[in-house]
């Protein structure tokens, strides 16, 4: 039986967590650069309906 190749599983758990979080910082990106547009006005109702309900 052939021992597990512990290295090749490090390394591709490390590439996976590498390019996840290079698409979360990419699409924190896109939101931050369009944040005057329609996502930034559905927004801010429920930041009011959370501060009025208090």
């Amino acid at each position: 039986m052939a021992t597990p190749n512990y290295g090749y599983e490090k390394r591709q758990k490390e590439l996976a967590k590498k390019k996840k979080k290079e698409e979360k910082l990419k699409e924190k990106a896109q939101r931050k650069a369009g944040e005057s547009g329609p996502d930034a006005k559905d927004d801010e109702p429920d930041q009011e309906a959370e501060g009025s309900a208090h």
